[in-house]
């Protein structure tokens, strides 16, 4: 009789990786630099997901430069249409004044982030409103328990 391999996956473990969606409304700022930090700072231990309910054309160059300067790099990401599908594969759903337009599952976290929509300002202003992003990214991972990296 032929003996399996002993195996090394623990039932105890949790294989999967929380996951993590940001909505505002052109997602082309406010979402997209939630996005980069929890990317940056999960070191991948989170699946991110970014939407809007109607994107803008491309991302917020203020946005862009303002990550540049804590060195996060956005430049590549493209605004994409909310899906009901990314709702549904995602474990928190936090939202950035998209107002009604999110649907809505039962068994997801929901959190709505108060934050001042940077579209049309320059990156002076823009710059509080990362660091407000950065800290709450931060107490995402605590409540994630996934411990930041940078």
């Amino acid at each position: 009789m032929t003996e399996s391999p002993p195996t090394t996956e623990r039932a105890d473990v949790a294989t999967t990786r929380p996951s993590v969606l940001f909505v505002c409304v052109h997602n082309a700022g406010r979402s997209q630099m939630a996005a980069g930090f929890l990317i940056a700072l999960s070191g991948g231990a989170v699946e991110v997901r970014s939407a809007g309910s109607m994107p803008a054309d491309q991302i917020n160059p203020a946005a862009v430069e303002a990550m540049g300067e804590v060195g996060i790099d956005i430049r590549a990401e493209k605004p994409k249409i909310l899906t009901t599908d990314a709702v549904r594969a995602s474990d928190v759903v936090i939202t950035m004044g998209c107002g009604d337009t999110c649907p809505f599952y039962p068994g997801k976290r929901y959190e709505d982030w108060v934050l001042e929509d940077p579209a049309g300002q320059g990156v002076a202003a823009v710059r509080p409103i990362r660091d407000q992003i950065r800290t709450r990214v931060l107490t995402l991972l605590t409540e994630l328990g996934v411990e930041a990296v940078a």
